[in-house]
């Protein structure tokens, strides 16, 4: 492992030998799973013209996720698969999606069950139209600070807001309790804790979609292109995702994930850099997004092995990065940008090609940002 300030903020590079390999085989049932849902389609792949000088990549290209099943973020694929396998289980069936709802109908209002789960945007409102899809009420906790027009996003999908006069953590800890107390509430969560594996495990199965896109897309644009993913990490859902699907055999080769975090909540940047789970103090940031503090417990074993790097971006750097993104027409929230900012805060300066050979890969490699929200919204905490 190496580490080292780099221009003026932290970069850590992964070091070892890479031995691990990914068992993943979720992609093909996720696939055919999405495209069972209502509007599903594959999101676009847009090729940033200028980028490539500013910041020392071969071609920069985002997947962008501003638009997904109509809604502002990506969050929906992990959520629709989590809250299908959650509600099989609770019924004890396994049902196929399109027979679910009827299953459920059946069941006794009083008896009938309630998602729930924590979130400052994009996971809440993701659950509650997997919800409204199924006829399920939901209730969705969210921090005091999140803003009136994603509170009404939610709302307008039919779900029950519980405001928490705290952090995105304190959030996650008051559903948590209201879990344990009442059991007609089915908790879908995007962050794992000890004794709670399984839904989040099957949340990140459901982001293995979105990879699987860009395997397509890129192909299309670069055949045999060897690149860097650059990944914008809350609690750490999606990079768990990332790493499952890069770590396979026919991409390890060719491809390195980069985790992105806001300076205000690096707690995988702590993490690797302590060698163990650390969390970290939160405060108020343009990348809300992904301002969590604490990793899922089922990140760390899989950024442990498989992780390639890491860096740390502040407000100022996200901003910029915004910036570029409109002024070359891509719609792109705070966690997208956050995501350009650590591709450019860590290839720039001319020590691009350095940060390449480090990490196996050509001098000046192509850069695929998944840019996780739109403009929309604001927020999703711990949304990635």
């Amino acid at each position: 492992m190496h580490s080292f300030n780099h221009l003026g903020g932290y970069l850590w590079l992964n070091q070892r030998p890479r031995k691990w390999v990914s068992e993943d085989t979720a992609t093909v049932s996720m696939v055919c799973f999405h495209k069972q849902l209502p509007g599903y389609a594959v999101t676009p792949f847009h090729e940033l013209g200028e980028a490539p000088r500013r910041v020392g990549a071969s071609r920069i290209f985002i997947k962008d996720e501003s638009n997904r099943f109509g809604l502002p973020a990506f969050k929906i694929l992990g959520a629709s698969y989590g809250v299908y396998r959650a509600a099989c289980e609770r019924l004890g069936v396994d049902a196929e999606w399109d027979t679910l709802a009827r299953l459920l109908a059946q069941r006794e209002p009083a008896q009938r069950m309630r998602l729930l789960t924590a979130t400052a945007g994009n996971h809440g409102r993701a659950v509650a139209r997997v919800g409204r899809w199924l006829g399920l009420d939901s209730v969705v906790a969210l921090p005091a600070e999140t803003s009136t027009a994603t509170v009404d996003a939610i709302v307008a999908e039919g779900a029950e807001v519980r405001l928490v006069n705290s952090s995105y953590d304190a959030a996650v800890e008051m559903v948590r309790q209201l879990a344990n107390k009442d059991q007609r509430f089915v908790l879908v969560q995007d962050t794992a804790w000890s004794g709670y594996e399984q839904v989040p495990q099957w949340i990140v199965e459901g982001y293995a979609t979105l990879f699987d896109e860009i395997d397509g897309q890129i192909a299309a644009a670069v055949p045999k292109s060897c690149y860097i993913v650059a990944v914008p990490v809350g609690v750490g859902s999606l990079l768990s995702a990332a790493i499952r699907h890069y770590r396979t055999p026919g991409r390890i080769g060719r491809t390195r994930v980069l985790c992105v975090e806001a300076e205000t909540a690096a707690c995988v940047l702590a993490s690797v850099r302590a060698g163990e789970p650390v969390s970290v103090p939160t405060s108020t940031t343009f990348m809300q997004a992904i301002n969590a503090g604490t990793m899922s417990a089922t990140a760390w074993p899989l950024v442990r092995e498989g992780l390639d790097a890491a860096v740390a971006v502040s407000d100022a750097q996200a901003m910029a990065a915004h910036k570029l993104l409109n002024e070359s027409g891509v719609t792109a929230g705070p966690a997208g940008a956050a995501a350009l900012a650590g591709a450019m805060h860590t290839l720039l300066g001319g020590e691009g090609e350095n940060v390449c050979a480090t990490l196996g890969l050509p001098g000046t490699s192509d850069v695929v940002v998944v840019s996780t929200d739109g403009e929309l919204t604001d927020s999703g905490g711990g949304s990635a």
